[in-house]
């Protein structure tokens, strides 16, 4: 990892809790259906947390959605519409990538942008967290 800190230490006030859809906990590489596990950061732009391993028990599409509950934004590598629909609905930001990405690289991303300035989704995130 380049310049990237992290922790062991809990949950971050004010954080965003971000998962990924993972095979390896190294890379964004998972289709959200057919996920067994979600890594769970908490990313602030002072910090990233590593929170938990989120593992799915089972492929139902309700019980992935409702693993995921306390999570802000996911990423993974595809998601059907209905799941997609699921996960919007819930409030949980998706994010799809079309091939593998390195999850220390979208951490290191998602620092800089929470120390500059986000995107109206993440800010809207945000927002809403702190309300």
């Amino acid at each position: 990892m380049s310049s990237i800190k992290i922790t062991t230490n809990g949950s971050q006030e004010g954080a965003l809790k971000i998962a990924f859809a993972t095979t390896d906990m190294q890379n964004i590489d998972s289709h959200f259906g057919s996920a067994t596990q979600f890594a769970v950061y908490d990313v602030s732009k002072d910090n990233i947390t590593v929170c938990e391993i989120l593992k799915v028990p089972e492929k139902d599409t309700d019980k992935t959605v409702e693993l995921l509950k306390d999570i802000d934004i996911v990423y993974f590598t595809n998601i059907g519409a209905v799941a997609a629909a699921k996960i919007i609905n819930s409030g949980i930001f998706p994010i799809k990538y079309k091939e593998i990405v390195p999850i220390d690289e979208e951490l290191e991303k998602l620092k800089t942008m929470l120390g500059s300035n986000p995107p109206p989704f993440i800010k809207k995130i945000i927002e809403k967290k702190a309300a």
